[in-house]
């Protein structure tokens, strides 16, 4: 029998194969990996998808834009004054759900509310706003207040507040202690350190985050119009309606440019703060 000998020293280590998982991760990758894939296959099972409509989508998506072109300039007029209906509507809804947030991310912040009920109250209004998309938020003003304006700048001031409150409570959150310890030390009130400690602290974030949320809002306004509650989804759907595809053409160019237009402003004024 003829003995075999093992490389050793740094001719073993040079010998060793490299892995990145052992075989125990590496199996319970792919035990993951199996069990998105049958999720993924329950999920289309579930949703009744039909396949004709599916394979003949790109013809009929051909035929649909064929229809469009050219884009028709009738009725310019209303585009133009809907479109300004729409930056109405984000802008207004914008400055008031700044500071309807404000007070709520102070109570939803740990190191600056009074007590655990305002925590949970603030995190529960913060949590309710956030989880009702505007256009449900737009339904619901539009069957309280009627068709209009004021339904769109409701449903997205109810649902910007939920977007600010979480991100300025977390801001406050992680401030520095250093200032407020200070003003804590020479007795200043509570209404003092957050006017002194904690506001300027976040002041950055503060603006930083309206202009973020106005630009969002911005885009979201064009839809409100779908449900009746304004901005240039009104006409958009009127169009829709009616079988006005050069229109259609025209209104979707239109809401493409108010939204690049919305970001460069945005994008311009958070670089100035920030």
């Amino acid at each position: 029998m003829v003995a075999t000998t093992q490389p050793t020293g740094p001719d073993a280590i040079a010998h060793r194969e490299w892995s990145r998982y052992t075989p125990r991760e590496r199996w319970r990758r792919y035990g993951l990996m199996a069990l998105v894939a049958l999720a993924v296959v329950w999920s289309l099972s579930t949703i009744n998808i039909i396949w004709p409509w599916l394979w003949d989508a790109p013809q009929q998506m051909g035929d649909l834009f064929a229809r469009m072109f050219p884009p028709s300039l009738e009725g310019w007029k209303d585009i133009a004054w809907t479109l300004l209906e729409t930056v109405n509507i984000a802008t207004i809804a914008t400055f008031f759900a700044v500071f309807l947030s404000l007070p709520i991310a102070l109570i939803a912040a740990q190191n600056t509310t009074p007590n655990r009920f305002t925590l949970w109250l603030g995190r529960f209004i913060l949590v309710s706003s956030r989880s009702v998309n505007t256009i449900i938020w737009a339904l619901l003003f539009v069957a309280v207040f009627g068709p209009g304006v004021l339904a769109g700048i409701l449903a997205i001031i109810f649902r910007s507040i939920g977007f600010l409150g979480k991100l300025l409570g977390e801001a406050i959150e992680e401030i520095d202690r250093a200032p407020i310890e200070a003003l804590e030390s020479v007795g200043a009130s509570r209404f003092k350190i957050l006017v002194y400690g904690v506001i300027p602290q976040v002041m950055p974030t503060f603006f930083a985050v309206s202009i973020l949320r106005w630009d969002i809002n911005l885009r979201e306004s064009t839809v409100l119009g779908l449900v009746g509650a304004g901005g240039i989804g009104i006409i958009l759907q009127g169009a829709i309606d009616t079988f006005a595809w050069p229109t259609v053409a025209t209104i979707l160019l239109a809401i493409i440019g108010l939204v690049i237009i919305g970001e460069a402003i945005s994008a311009y004024l958070r670089k100035k703060v920030i």
